[in-house]
């Protein structure tokens, strides 16, 4: 086996200009300033067989289309495979509109994404991509499993599932023993900051990645953060603010519990790389009716007020107006099916690309989306040493949920434009790709 090479590169993908801030209805939320920068991270490993290539974005989605360009302009300018490329989203929600959704069509406050900001921001990717390729060396790298139980929790049930393990992959130069990146993964909506926040951010891992860069691993080490399976989880119910001091706090908290496990890293310059790439191509949502539609809508605004009414906790009151968010979005979507525009959206995301990465004897999913939790543990539940990353390579207009949340309803079942089944199809074709990537 031919000894490991890696490279690192950042791009600043913060918007030089007002972007609509892109994550929360109903509210003119232009950014005034900025908080923490918006950067694209990547990461190349090399050994001489494979290689692969990942790149980390602080924005609220990916979508499908522009990462394909993304792709295809990295692989044409370093010979990677463009499906050995992940291009994945953090889901801030303080930055900057990237998709145009079905749901939000009806919203007259949410404007379309910018196309001018979308050009810096596929340029910046690419940059960062072909960057990290230039700067490849000899390398070594390690992996351990930080717990990052405290940070959140399942927002509609905080004693539900949830995933706590953070993978956590540093990779040195094997000459000077310098940090060349680290890449984490961890399932938790990045929502601290509410619609009354202006600036943009990264929210909370914008911090956890200040900390580690501060205090660990040199200013410029490039931080990946990945977003794992987040659909059914938030920091709301740990949070005391919605500010940036309580960003701040959950971010250092979850840096710290990276610290912890650093040192228990053990580093090798020979590792088996390997990817394998498929596609599902899941059954559109079968929609209710507009007339029920509407009766959900009337009932969850009642439901609202009178929490709100008799002094329900803050946590309360946030579920149920998410709910009637999602409720004004099913009656988006249902008008939107009565005019056969369902199908048009839906294209947009199919087929739905799951990548496999093995890196030693690691192995890093990318599902497109926002997926709720008990997926990525029914995986893992199949596999050991397999971590899921989330919102990779496109998008599914919407929330992944399970069948007994499609049941329930709430708001992220109200907005999902694909049947609950889904999930189980990632599942299904990632351990298929886990297979073929043993045998290669």
């Amino acid at each position: 086996m031919m000894e490991l090479k890696a490279g690192a590169a950042v791009r600043d993908i913060t918007p030089g200009d007002s972007q609509f801030l892109f994550g929360y209805p109903h509210v003119e939320r232009y950014s005034t300033g900025v908080k923490n920068p918006l950067l694209s991270s990547a990461l190349y490993l090399d050994n001489g067989h494979n290689n692969m290539m990942f790149i980390s974005n602080d924005i609220i989605f990916i979508d499908k289309e522009l990462s394909r360009r993304a792709r295809e302009r990295i692989s044409l300018s370093t010979g990677v495979e463009r499906e050995s490329i992940m291009i994945s989203a953090t889901h801030t929600h303080s930055g900057p509109i990237t998709v145009n959704y079905l749901s939000n069509l009806e919203d007259p406050i949410v404007p379309k994404a910018d196309p001018a900001y979308l050009a810096v921001l596929e340029d910046g990717i690419v940059e960062a991509g072909i960057e990290a390729w230039k700067n490849v060396k000899p390398a070594s790298a390690g992996l351990a499993v930080a717990d990052g139980k405290g940070v959140g929790t399942n927002r509609r049930d905080p004693d539900g599932p949830a995933d706590p393990e953070i993978p956590v992959l540093l990779v040195k130069d094997e000459v000077s023993s310098e940090y060349i990146a680290c890449m984490l993964v961890y399932s938790m909506h990045p929502t601290v900051l509410h619609e009354d926040s202006t600036l943009v951010s990264g929210d909370f891992p914008s911090f956890t990645r200040e900390y580690l860069q501060q205090n660990i691993l040199g200013k410029n080490c490039p931080v990946l953060y990945n977003t794992g399976p987040e659909g059914n989880q938030s920091p709301r119910h740990v949070t005391s603010a919605n500010t940036f001091a309580e960003a701040e706090r959950l971010g250092i908290m979850l840096a710290k519990r990276v610290e912890k496990v650093i040192g228990k890293i053990e580093y090798s310059s020979s590792l088996v790389l390997g990817v394998q790439q498929g596609f599902i191509n899941p059954p559109l949502r079968r929609m209710v009716s507009l007339s029920s539609a509407e009766r959900h809508l009337v009932e969850s605004v009642k439901r609202l007020k009178n929490l709100q009414e008799s002094g329900a906790s803050s946590r309360e009151v946030r579920t149920a107006e998410c709910d009637w968010f999602g409720t004004e979005e099913t009656v988006t979507i249902a008008r939107m099916a009565d005019k056969g525009l369902l199908e048009k959206y839906a294209a947009g995301c199919l087929p739905a690309e799951v990548q496999v990465f093995k890196v030693g004897d690691w192995y890093f999913a990318a599902w497109p989306g926002e997926v709720f939790v008990e997926y990525a543990l029914a995986a893992k539940k199949k596999h050991k040493n397999i971590f899921i990353i989330n919102l990779a390579n496109g998008e599914f207009q919407g929330y992944i949920v399970t069948p007994e949340a499609a049941a329930e309803g709430g708001y992220e079942a109200s907005n999902a434009l694909f049947e609950p089944e889904t999930g189980g199809m990632l599942v299904e074709e990632t351990l298929r790709l886990l297979e073929k990537t043993k045998q290669s």
